[in-house]
């Protein structure tokens, strides 16, 4: 394909138009890791949160995308990741059957920290045609504060509801949180004062 021709369908499958995309980061986890038993203990009380925000999104025609680290597993992909994480062992599990992904719903894999670091996110939301990210998942203070960092930098409008964000230790996400909102310019207010028909007005 010449270098100046913009694909205007994605290869025949163009991802429904939408000024808002509601990213879901490292939510589809197992949990086995060092200080994963540490981290459920917070996630857990976020998960039924971002599960009930995902399908107020759904209503409102605000996708949803999975951004989710790979674990270093290259030969894996999202469905094995899924299934993985929803083993009779896996400490994630009830997390994960909280927050199983759609059909409808999109997914990006990503190897580092940052949701936008050597993935296909930048293209999927240039197809989108968003502008408002609203990030959720874990960590705070880690891969959700490295992708709205990045995020940042696009200029991206940025919502990061405080009560769909953990991290393994409370003041950390606290001081993530307060990061995003004074350098970031997030919006880090909760969940349940998001307005999405408003948001869509806005936006």
């Amino acid at each position: 394909m010449p270098a100046n021709t913009h694909n205007a369908d994605l290869h025949g499958n163009v991802p429904d138009e939408a000024k808002i995309a509601l990213l879901i980061i490292d939510m589809i986890n197992d949990f086995a890791f060092p200080d994963g038993e540490a981290l459920l203990r917070y996630a857990m009380p976020v998960t039924a949160r971002i599960a009930t925000l995902k399908q107020r999104a759904r209503q409102a025609g605000v996708p949803a995308i999975y951004v989710n680290d790979n674990f270093g597993k290259w030969r894996s992909d999202f469905q094995s990741l899924v299934e993985q994480a929803l083993g009779e062992e896996a400490l994630g599990r009830a997390v994960v059957q909280s927050l199983l992904p759609d059909d409808e719903d999109y997914f990006v894999l990503k190897p580092k920290h940052s949701g936008f670091f050597s993935t296909t996110l930048d293209i999927l939301l240039d197809y989108l045609k968003a502008n408002t990210l609203i990030l959720t998942g874990i960590t705070g203070d880690i891969c959700v504060l490295f992708t709205a960092n990045d995020a940042y930098m696009r200029d991206f409008r940025l919502i990061v509801p405080a009560d769909c964000v953990a991290s393994c230790d409370a003041n950390d996400n606290a001081h993530a949180l307060a990061q995003m909102r004074k350098v970031l310019k997030a919006d880090t207010g909760a969940s349940t004062e998001l307005d999405f028909r408003q948001l869509n007005h806005e936006t």
